[in-house]
């Protein structure tokens, strides 16, 4: 297996991403892990990530053990990472005297076992304000851009360092470089597989509840429903299945819900009707992290009384993904908070369950995939992501009846017209949201008053970026036409070309 010490960048999963898609087992740490704890899951390398810190922060810059690069294993510095490895071992690192953050192009001088098979001339992404000035004694320079220092190698200790990010899709032969690291470097062997996943976590999960029982709320999506059915796997009749109609729901989704599932949990799946509860807390709240919490609230209300209706409950299953973490909370290391998730926010003290969250450090595309290998049906995995707070928070604004009325035929226009024109599957999201703006509009030779809709559709491989999907003008018109045309209150409709980032993919 593979180490990864986490020093706060947003693409620490990423690399753990590109190593589990070379069929390596690796593990995220925070850089704060012991020596201890680190030899005691006996490792064929480490990965020391980047992060948004400089080595030269005196106590407040982040650290790990220096026995790490002590020639004990094989280690890749990953930009903050290489600067470490630099750091400790007696080399200079400075303030760069040109920064370079985006594309550039690097020379490889020496190739050796990690630029093995590669061009001498390579595209990376960057990202540093510091570099490397002096190398440490016993270190090389492997590479370097027309300012600075690229990458750097310890041969004889097996440590190596590169400035640029290789987990990132924007370097081309990045993967080709992990994949040197951990096959020419680190000796690895590619045979991790999904179904290992499972059967770890399913182990993990049977010691965590042990003889308790569990509950899930199933929201109808690839999340919960993937969630559920690994800890079914594990626990079996131990696992009880709520699902809330929160009000804040797609179109059909309670009916598809109980069709789906029900052949599977049987009297095991509840349907709870929380609307009014849930439309009550919301009521007249605009502020989308307030609207938020108070989702998440009222769904951890919803669970807790649900679980002493069932007994002795102990647990809590989410569908949380590493997304939602990381966007969340700072989950390994020093990153930045970008909002709230509510399958994240903790738990209240006086609540008794504890949460088992299985897919938290796996993107959608893995949920998928184990999902396929749980034998979950093709309808429920390839369902585009919902947001857990769903259309409140593709409601600017406080959330009524009338405007979820609107945005819920709105969207169900929008996923009716991808369908037909077999674009939905190639689509990573493609929803419709209500703006707090009226426009004035022509209809029948009357003036009209009415609300924005605006169409939002994008690609994306993780969800940590996303680019605007170029949807055929046809498709668009189509949408348009009919939502003006059926849905009573809206009479403009917008499409939304903006990429994460800066965007987000949800507007809220």
């Amino acid at each position: 297996m593979i180490i990864i010490l986490d020093f706060g960048s947003q693409f620490t999963q990423l690399i753990a991403r590109r190593v589990r898609e070379l069929k390596v087992y690796c593990e995220i740490l925070p850089h704060t892990a012991s020596l201890k704890e680190i030899t005691s899951k006996n490792p064929s390398g480490v990965i020391l990530s980047g992060g948004p810190a400089s080595v030269n922060g005196g106590g407040k810059s982040p650290s790990c053990d220096k026995e790490i690069s002590s020639g004990r294993w094989p280690v890749l510095g990953i930009c903050y990472g290489m600067q470490l490895l630099a750091h400790q071992n007696g080399g200079k690192v400075l303030a760069a005297h040109k920064r370079e953050f985006g594309h550039a192009e690097i020379n490889v001088e020496n190739a050796g076992p990690l630029f093995k098979g590669l061009a001498s001339t390579l595209n990376v992404w960057m990202s540093h304000g510091d570099e490397v000035q002096n190398l440490p004694q016993g270190f090389v320079r492997l590479a370097k851009t027309s300012s600075a220092m690229a990458a750097i190698a310890h041969p004889g200790k097996n440590l190596y360092g590169v400035q640029f990010h290789p987990e990132v899709a924007h370097t081309p032969q990045g993967k080709q470089i992990l994949s040197n690291f951990l096959f020419n470097i680190c000796h690895e062997a590619a045979d991790w597989r999904m179904a290992s996943f499972i059967e770890n976590e399913v182990a993990k999960i049977k010691v965590q509840v042990g003889t308790g029982s569990a509950v899930c709320g199933m929201s109808g999506g690839v999340d919960s429903a993937v969630a559920a059915v690994l800890v079914n796997q594990a626990i079996g009749r131990q696992l009880h299945c709520v699902f809330v109609d929160n009000g804040l729901l797609r179109y059909g989704e309670k009916e598809r819900v109980e069709e789906v599932f029900r052949n599977i949990f049987k009297d095991r799946l509840y349907i709870v009707d929380a609307r009014k509860e849930f439309l009550k807390g919301l009521k007249g709240v605009a502020d989308p992290e307030k609207k938020r919490k108070i989702i998440g609230k009222t769904f951890i209300d919803v669970f807790d009384r649900q679980a002493k209706k069932l007994g002795k409950i102990k647990h809590l299953v989410q569908g949380t993904l590493y997304p939602d973490l990381i966007e969340s909370q700072s989950v390994r290391g020093p990153s930045a908070v970008i909002k709230t998730h509510h399958n994240v926010g903790g738990l209240p003290k006086r609540m008794k369950l504890s949460l088992i969250e299985p897919l938290k450090f796996l993107f959608k595309d893995e949920v998928r995939e184990l999902g396929a290998e749980l034998g979950l049906p093709s309808e429920i995995l390839k369902r585009h992501p919902f947001p857990g707070p769903g259309l409140a928070v593709r409601i600017l604004g406080d959330v009524t009846e009338e405007k979820l009325t609107l945005v819920r035929g709105a969207d169900r226009i929008v996923e009716e017209e991808i369908r037909a024109a077999g674009i939905y599957e190639k689509l990573w999201q493609a929803f419709a949201v209500l703006i707090p703006v009226r426009t004035v509009g022509v209809m029948g030779d009357a003036r009209t008053y009415e609300r924005v809709a605006v169409v939002r559709a994008v690609t994306s491989q993780d969800a940590m970026t996303a680019d605007w999907a170029d949807i055929p003008k046809p498709v668009l018109s189509k949408i348009s036409n009919r939502i003006i045309n059926e849905i009573r209150g809206i009479n403009r409709v917008a499409y939304d070309i903006s990429s994460k980032p800066p965007a987000t993919i949800e507007w809220e």
